[in-house]
This record gives C-alpha cells, structure tokens and sequence, in this order.
C-alpha cells in the first residue's frame, strides 16, 4: 500500500513502478562520489523505489502543466556544481535525482526527503510522498528564494 491516490498508483504503475521496487544505487553513487557529491539516505531509498523511471504525465495540472519527468541522476551529470551551491544557498545537502521537462529543469532530493527544482533558481515540490503527488498531479514548486534561511522546510 502505498499510500497514494488510485490515480498516482496508476501513473507510477504504468512507469514501472511496483511497491517495494529495489533498484542498485552503486553506479549512481560511485559516479557522483567521484565528483564530491555524496548519496545520503533519503537519496538512497528514493532512488532504489523510483531510480530509472521515466514518468509520461502531459495536459493540465492543478496549478501548472503536467511535465514529465525522468529519475536517473545520470541526466544531471556534469551539473554537480549547480547541486553543490544550491545545497549550500539553502543549507541542504542536494543529491540529483534527473530531470524534468526533457532537460529543462533538474530535480534534487535533500537529506529530508524533499524533492527540488534545480535551475538557476531553486524550488521545492515539498517532501515525499507529498512531492510525487505534486510531481504527477501537476502542482508548481515553490521557488525559495536566496537566503530564505531553511525556507522553511521541515529539519
């Protein structure tokens, strides 16, 4: 059980997702290692649930377009930097999950299991499982501003 609505069990379902899913997380985790960046727990679990999706949602959301988006940290390769300032901009510590909108934006998970916008700017989907439903059910982030100390984020 997963807790979701019907209609975020369905789309996950039809991405690959099952309960209990397990994927191996060490090649992600060598590869980002190697750069500095370093898998913390909540980067763990939510990538061996939902590593390797790719998540087709289109159309009308709740407050912006549903946008697909596709959880492999290797799309963010190259981009650790930006996860390395923006972390320390919001006082996280943001591991990269993939990205969103074909590349357009990239997609963080912080130490408490709340998924970000990475861009040139930074926002929050909020934490799991409430962040997926946002994800899926088209519902904007919210940008954090510099400085917004812990952006009021659960710690």
């Amino acid at each position: 059980m997963s807790g979701w609505s019907p209609e975020i069990d369905e789309v996950l379902e039809a991405s690959g997702w099952t309960p209990g899913r397990k994927v191996d997380t060490a090649r992600w985790r060598s590869m980002f290692e190697a750069v500095g960046l370093a898998m913390h727990d909540a980067a763990e679990a939510f990538l061996q649930e939902f590593g390797g999706l790719t998540v087709d949602v289109s159309g009308p959301g709740i407050s912006c377009a549903r946008t697909p988006f596709e959880l492999d940290p290797e799309l963010a390769w190259g981009e650790e930097g930006r996860f390395t300032e923006w972390g320390e901009d919001i006082g996280r510590h943001l591991y990269p999950l993939g990205e969103l909108d074909h590349g357009r934006f990239f997609l963080g998970i912080d130490e408490a299991g709340v998924i970000h916008l990475v861009e040139t700017w930074v926002a929050s989907f909020g934490p799991m499982p409430h962040a997926m439903e946002n994800l899926v059910l088209g519902v904007a982030p919210r940008r954090i501003d510099e400085g917004d100390e812990q952006a009021g984020l659960p710690s």
